[in-house]
């Protein structure tokens, strides 16, 4: 009868039955001495763990759904090699479900007195700060009988960023943002526009803009040319209380407004305009005031990495002192909130005349498209009931933006999808306008 692996080393060296194996390590050493021997051997061969030297490197960051790759080197300073299972733990959202074990556990070999390094790739699906946990390694001897087993602290963070999807629609924005901006010939005149340049005059020109002085220099209309307003200032506002909570699809309210807070900061940065970002419940719970035009995306994307949504009902007269302050002169307050009647009528309505009395307010809510298909649905009774309970929604979501646009707010109510590009269209039209 033939054997292999640990089964076959202990056959041979002292023909001992399959079925004192199966009685544990106990019984086998009481019989066999020379298995004692080898056992024995085989786990003074084994590098010691503990003595090893372990360090960290790689990224630190990553986009949520992109890959971290984090190097675990390894030095053995025993005169004995090193042959081990490494399992470098991290929690379970650093990888995709039923991924972990494959990614996490490593075989290495490491000479004596030499270094190795092994690479654990993340691929987390949250965001926020991921921190390595313990490394666990098991130590074989050269016949793979006994194992010598400990951990090391090896502390590494890798802070996952929102994944900035809707940066997709930046070129189309950039491209409209230039009209707006003088360097085409498709310029307008507002309360908020500044002089830009003389051109000849062309029909369909506003005759108010006819700069006759220039005119009567020369034998042609001359009419003047203004541009939007720079260094305007922008606050974006989000709420992070319970309602910020509520998933939408696949991830929370909050992370759909974040994508497009960074849409419209990345587009305001590029028009010239100051950013700052403010997110608040009960308390606030980030301030961001004063960055350069090229740290404004940086900072906010590695701000709003660790914010969560609080499970408590945000307080809107803080939130509105605490943006006033943050906004001392005229600025753009874009709100991110929800449209639900309760937390507008109750907390935000009684309030909102403080902002709008000093600032131009922009709510941008995030629309649940699932709304939408069930006010579509038909066909049997269940159909009818889930149609008649979204179009009540919808119709006090609608009553609720007009009580907002009544108090001259400015309401963009888009699914996530839309919101973004929704929300900087919003913004390039308060910029022509001159409202900023």
């Amino acid at each position: 009868m033939a054997f292999t692996g640990r089964a076959a080393l202990l056959a041979a060296l002292g023909s001992v039955p399959i079925g004192i194996w199966d009685q544990g390590w106990t019984g086998i050493l009481a019989i066999n001495a020379p298995l004692a021997a080898a056992c024995a051997c085989d786990f003074a061969l084994a590098a010691p763990v503990r003595r090893l030297g372990l360090t960290r490197s790689g990224d630190t960051s990553a986009r949520l759904g992109d890959t971290a790759d984090v190097t675990l080197t390894v030095s053995n300073p025993s005169n004995r090699p090193l042959r081990a299972r490494v399992r470098d733990a991290w929690p379970p959202s650093s990888w995709q479900p039923g991924t972990e074990t494959a990614a996490s556990r490593h075989s290495l070999r490491v000479p004596a007195g030499e270094r190795r390094r092994v690479t654990t790739r993340l691929r987390p699906t949250r965001r926020g700060d991921r921190q390595a946990d313990r490394v666990t390694i098991r130590s074989y001897g050269p016949l793979g009988l006994f194992t010598r087993q400990g951990t090391h602290r090896v502390p590494w963070t890798v802070r996952v960023l929102p994944p900035f999807t809707s940066r997709k629609h930046l070129p189309s924005k950039l491209s409209r943002l230039r009209e707006l901006d003088g360097r085409t010939s498709v310029l307008t005149r507002g309360e908020g526009t500044e002089f830009d340049s003389l051109r000849e005059y062309v029909p369909g020109d506003d005759t108010r803009s006819i700069d006759w002085r220039a005119t009567a220099r020369q034998s042609t209309v001359a009419i003047r040319t203004w541009r939007p307003e720079r260094d305007r200032h922008i606050l974006l506002v989000l709420d992070t209380g319970r309602t910020s909570a509520g998933r939408v699809g696949d991830a929370p309210r909050l992370d759909a407004s974040m994508d497009a807070a960074l849409l419209l900061a990345a587009l305001a940065s590029r028009a010239g305009d100051r950013v700052d970002l403010l997110a608040h419940d009960r308390r606030v719970r980030a301030l961001v005031q004063g960055p350069s035009a090229g740290d404004v995306l940086p900072s906010l994307v590695n701000t709003m990495a660790v914010l969560e949504p609080a499970l408590v009902e945000t307080d809107a007269r803080a939130l509105t002192a605490t943006a006033l302050r943050s906004a001392p002169r005229r600025s753009l307050v874009v709100l991110f909130t929800t449209l639900d009647a309760a937390p507008i009528e109750e907390g935000l309505l009684p309030v909102l005349p403080r902002l709008t009395q000093r600032h131009t307010v922009l709510l941008a809510a995030v629309a649940d498209p699932h709304v939408a298909k069930m006010a579509q649905a038909r066909g049997h009774a269940e159909a009818v009931y889930e149609a008649a309970a979204a179009a009540q929604a919808q119709s006090e979501r609608r009553r609720t933006a007009d009580q907002l646009r009544r108090h001259g707010v400015v309401v963009v109510d888009a699914t996530p999808d839309e919101l973004p590009p929704a929300l900087a269209d919003a913004y390039l039209e308060l910029k022509a306008a001159g409202r900023l």
